[in-house]
């Protein structure tokens, strides 16, 4: 019987990577999100921004929660370098 030492890595999960890739979108869109509100200086804009805000947060964590269902989440939902960024 021959031992190996080096172990096959897992299949890459697609769906998982998808699904990252999606929350950084998320993010990236709630940065700017937050800039444009920065910026607003019509009231009617200041409530469209702030709408668009709570919208996209929705999303984030909407796609979070996906990600952690989908077991290694906390691993893939960590950010850059397993830095985790609170929004």
């Amino acid at each position: 019987m021959r031992t190996s030492l080096h172990r096959k890595r897992p299949a890459p999960d697609l769906r998982l990577q998808e699904l990252t890739a999606d929350l950084e979108q998320a993010r990236a869109d709630l940065a700017l999100a937050y800039r444009q509100f920065d910026m607003a200086d019509d009231p009617e804009l200041v409530e469209s921004c702030i709408y668009q805000i709570k919208a996209l947060k929705a999303r984030y964590n909407y796609l979070l929660r996906l990600i952690k269902s989908h077991g290694s989440g906390a691993q893939a939902a960590g950010g850059i370098n397993g830095k985790r960024r609170w929004i």
